[in-house]
């Protein structure tokens, strides 16, 4: 399994940034996937999920600023986020599901992360 993320980078409050994640060594299309992030100093925070038919769940404090998307046929899924705020600072990483019909916070494999700082 091998999972790499890209677009994250440094972005006033207010701005939107979209992360990707390309996906390798597993059958993505049937996988459930999720972003999760982790802020300086705090334990890893689930974001958001998507299973292999494209329904997607978000944390309850993200829902309307996040949204996660899949592209099967490219082995990407996708995290657009808008209104970003300093509290969004973290690392971010993309994450394959455990079980497509089980908790979309339960992880096998993550990437490296890439990191998004919210700032003016």
């Amino acid at each position: 399994v091998q999972l790499v993320e890209s677009g994250g980078g440094l972005v006033q409050p207010g701005g939107s940034l979209k992360l990707s994640c390309a996906a390798s060594g597993f059958t993505f299309s049937r996988s459930a996937m999720s972003w999760a992030r982790q802020a300086p100093g705090k334990g890893l925070q689930w974001v958001s999920g998507i299973r292999s038919d494209g329904s997607a769940f978000h944390a309850d404090i993200l829902k309307g600023r996040f949204i996660i998307s899949r592209d099967n046929a490219k082995n990407m899924v996708y995290l657009q986020m808008n209104n970003l705020k300093p509290e969004d600072t973290a690392v971010y990483y993309c994450a394959k599901v455990e079980s497509n019909y089980g908790s979309l916070s339960e992880f096998t494999s993550r990437g490296q992360g890439t990191q998004v700082t919210v700032s003016s």
